[in-house]
């Protein structure tokens, strides 16, 4: 993972009070105790949550199932009285927030109040945006609405080669954005959000990492990331996504085919600490679950502390540490993947 300056780690941990200090040690310890006897052990509530803002997205991202429009659960927009009735149940313990798992956050149009809901209650919050929408007003309402940080996808430094990844986006839109938002943060003299240049590496892109470093330093941007790309079928790449320097893949080439580099062993980290709830309040148990197929529970009908200690997630739990290879959303798994940057 990259480094990241200071400022932001102290921000981060400014957020840490003594009672979530001692949910994440519970946490923690469960987890590595069901590393350890196989079954599946669960102390505290959540560290951090994936919470979606929206499926609804502007853009067609071959790899992407909001771009294909291609879930088979409905696209809707997360309503600020759902949100922030689970805020609610969650806060004391909760020490992270993604405000993201598929769509563009953006497009919901009470978005930056509900940040401003978790930021009040102290919680760290992050978003990730293909940055069509941060125009004048909403780049201020960005930085006034205390979110801590903001990805944002450039995946190409000259039109011909973002738009190969961005199906029908504008760099242009993007950058002048981005321009946008450092403007008004420095306007505001805020100290947040931390904002990263996200550059997916790609087949088409990867002659450009260099090109990207020179125009994240342009623009003032605090960082910038390049990240591995998953590709549903590696096998076949039928969009021709896999770079050709192979460090820049999770995927090697063998004499048997294409085939993962990462190890799939019989735990994972993010089972324990940070589900994804969906804009229409289903509890999915990670990010890869994209279209939330294994649905552990339902917040409109529970609360999230007895879905989180339900049966549902004690079986997914225990299938994980008996034998990760048979969850069909592990097989592509990233985690750990390499992300790396300046």
């Amino acid at each position: 993972m990259s480094a990241l300056p200071i400022s932001d780690w102290l921000n981060l941990f400014s957020k840490l009070t003594w009672r979530r200090f001692v949910n994440a040690v519970k946490v923690w310890s469960s987890y590595q105790l069901s590393k350890w006897t196989g079954k599946p052990i669960q102390w505290g509530l959540p560290i951090s949550i994936s919470f979606e803002p929206t499926t609804s997205c502007n853009l067609r991202c071959p790899e992407c199932p909001s771009g294909l429009r291609s879930f088979s659960r409905p696209t809707g927009m997360l309503q600020r009285d759902f949100f922030s009735s689970t805020i609610d149940q969650l806060h004391q313990d909760l020490f992270y927030l993604i405000f993201y798992f598929q769509g563009e956050p953006y497009l919901n149009p009470a978005f930056l109040d509900m940040v401003r809901y978790a930021a009040d209650k102290k919680i760290y919050t992050a978003t990730s945006t293909n940055g069509h929408y941060l125009n004048d007003a909403n780049a201020r309402k960005t930085i006034e609405s205390g979110l801590d940080r903001l990805i944002i996808s450039i995946d190409g430094t000259t039109q011909d080669v973002y738009e190969q990844y961005r199906v029908g986006g504008n760099l242009e839109k993007v950058l002048e954005g981005a321009r946008t938002l450092m403007h008004w943060k420095k306007q505001l003299k805020s100290k947040t959000p931390f904002v990263v240049f996200q550059f997916l590496v790609v087949r088409p892109n990867e002659h450009q990492l260099e090109d990207a470093r020179a125009l994240a330093k342009q623009i003032g941007v605090d960082a910038i990331w390049f990240k591995t790309a998953q590709v549903y079928d590696f096998e076949n790449d039928p969009n021709q996504l896999i770079p050709l320097n192979s460090s820049y893949s999770r995927y090697r080439k063998t004499e048997s085919g294409t085939v993962f580099k990462g190890q799939l062993a019989n735990h994972c980290w993010r089972l324990w600490h940070d589900p994804v709830i969906t804009w229409d309040g289903l509890v999915a148990p990670c990010c890869f679950d994209k279209d939330a197929s294994h649905r552990l529970g339902d917040l409109k009908q529970q609360s999230f502390a007895s879905i989180w200690r339900s049966d549902s997630y004690k079986k997914f739990r225990a299938t994980l540490l008996q034998g990760r290879k048979h969850i069909d959303i592990c097989a592509n798994c990233s985690e750990g993947t390499k992300v790396w940057g300046d």
